[in-house]
C-alpha cells in the first residue's frame, strides 16, 4: 500500500507541472478568453534569431522580454496583483493616479494643479495671454473670434477627497492667473471649472464622477452645449443647439470610470449613479453653422465623439496642437504639415481649451505659432 506522502508529494508535483505547462497552452491558443488589459500597452516582437544577435545577446533579451510580456495568464495574474495593491494597501498600479478618501481617484497632476505646485510664473501668464489679447483684436478685424475655455477640473471639483499626505499650503495657481488676465484683457473666455465647482451641490446629476478623470458625460453635455450659445452670442447667429428628452441613470461607465479602468483590477468598483443624456442636435435648416478650430487636451473628446462638429460647418480637433481629427480624415493627420495661415483663413472660431492639469503648456505652441504668423516673424524651414 502506498503511503499518504507519497501521494501528497505526487499531487505537489502535478500541481507545479501544470502551473508550468498551462500558461504554455494559454499562450499558444488561447483557450480561455480574458479580457485584454486597458492602457497605452505595445506588445514586444519576438526575437529571430541569427549569429550576431545571438552572440551580441541582442536575441536574448528581445526573446525575454517578449515572453515577459505574453505568458498565458499573464493579464489575469497583473489584475490580481493589482488588485491586491488596491484592496490591502489602498494603492493604485497605474502611472500617476492617487488613492484618495472614499478611493476617491485622482491623477496627481490634478493636485499639483489645485495647490500651484506647478505654477509657471505670472509674467510667463502675463506673457502669454498678451499674446491672445493680440491674436483676439487681428482676428477681430477678419470677423473671426478666438475663445479660451478653461475646463473643470477634478481638483478643484474635489479637493475634499486628497490623501492628507498631499494637502500643502495652497498658493498662486496657473488657473486663477489665467482667468485673471483673460478677465483683466477683455479676452473671450468661458470657465468652467468655477461654474463646475458652483453648481456642485446644485446640479441634479453629478458634474464629476467618483472614478474618472474627466467632466462627468452629463456635465460634458452641458458643457457642450453652453460653447454652442456662447458661440451664437459671440457671433450674433442662430445655431442648431443641443438638446435631450431621455437621461439614463446607470453606473458609471466609460469615461465616468476611466481611471478605475486604467488600473486594471478584478472587481468593478461601486460608485454613484451617473447621468447619460441622449444627445440630439437641431435641424440646421435656417441656421448658422460657423467653421470651427479646436485645439485641446482630451477634455474635447467627449464632445468630438458625440458629435458636437455637427453644430459647424467645417470642424477641426487639433489634439494637444499635434494630430488633427476630422471627419473628413480616415486617419489623423499632423499640424505640423499644414500651413496656419490656410487654416486661419478657413476657420470663424478659433477655440483653445485646457484643464487645470494642462494649464502650463496652454495652447501648446499654437498661441506662439499665430503670434508669430500675425506679426510677421517667418518659421524656419523644418
Amino acid at each position: 500500500m502506498k503511503s499518504k506522502p507519497n501521494y501528497i508529494k505526487r499531487i505537489l508535483f502535478l500541481i507545479i507541472l501544470a502551473s508550468l505547462v498551462i500558461p504554455l497552452f494559454q499562450a499558444k491558443f488561447n483557450i480561455i478568453k480574458l479580457p485584454p488589459l486597458n492602457g497605452a500597452i505595445t506588445k514586444p516582437e519576438k526575437g529571430y534569431i541569427s549569429v550576431k544577435d545571438w552572440l551580441s545577446d541582442s536575441y536574448q533579451e528581445q526573446e525575454e522580454k517578449y515572453l515577459n510580456e505574453t505568458f498565458g495568464f499573464r493579464s489575469l495574474f497583473i489584475r490580481l496583483n493589482n488588485q491586491l495593491a488596491f484592496s490591502l494597501f489602498n494603492e493604485a498600479r497605474a502611472n500617476g493616479v492617487i488613492v484618495g478618501k472614499e478611493n476617491f481617484l485622482f491623477e496627481e497632476n490634478y493636485i499639483k494643479a489645485y495647490y500651484g505646485t506647478d505654477f509657471i510664473g505670472y509674467d510667463s501668464i502675463s506673457h502669454r495671454m498678451q499674446r491672445v489679447k493680440f491674436i483676439q483684436d487681428t482676428l477681430a478685424k477678419l470677423n473671426k473670434n478666438i475663445i479660451l475655455i478653461f475646463a473643470a477640473g477634478k481638483g478643484s471639483f474635489y479637493p475634499e477627497f486628497f490623501p492628507d499626505k498631499y494637502r500643502i499650503q495652497k498658493k498662486e495657481t496657473n488657473y486663477e492667473i489665467h482667468t485673471a488676465l483673460a478677465k483683466q484683457l477683455g479676452i473671450s473666455y468661458i470657465d468652467f471649472n468655477k461654474y463646475f465647482v458652483e453648481n456642485k451641490y446644485k446640479s441634479e446629476y453629478p458634474l464629476y464622477p467618483q472614478y474618472g478623470i474627466h467632466w462627468s458625460c452629463y456635465g460634458m453635455c452641458l458643457a457642450a452645449d453652453s460653447i454652442i450659445r456662447f458661440i451664437e452670442k459671440t457671433r450674433n447667429i442662430d445655431m442648431p443647439n443641443l438638446y435631450w428628452n431621455k437621461i439614463d441613470v446607470e453606473q458609471p461607465k466609460g469615461t465616468d470610470y476611466d481611471i478605475a479602468a486604467g488600473m486594471n483590477i478584478l472587481f468593478r468598483l461601486k460608485s454613484f449613479d451617473m447621468a447619460y443624456p441622449h444627445v440630439q442636435l437641431q435641424s440646421d435648416s435656417g441656421k448658422v453653422k460657423p467653421s470651427v478650430l479646436v485645439i485641446s487636451d482630451s477634455f474635447y473628446w467627449g464632445m468630438f465623439n458625440f458629435g458636437i462638429s455637427n453644430a459647424f460647418s467645417n470642424s477641426q480637433f487639433w489634439f494637444y496642437n499635434k494630430q488633427i481629427y476630422s471627419d473628413n480624415f480616415q486617419t489623423p493627420a499632423e499640424t505640423s504639415r499644414v500651413s496656419i495661415k490656410d487654416e486661419i483663413a478657413k476657420h470663424d472660431v478659433i477655440i483653445i481649451m485646457a484643464t487645470e492639469a494642462t494649464l502650463p503648456d496652454f495652447g501648446w505652441g499654437f498661441i506662439e505659432t499665430v503670434y508669430d504668423y500675425f506679426k510677421g516673424v517667418k518659421t524656419p524651414a523644418v
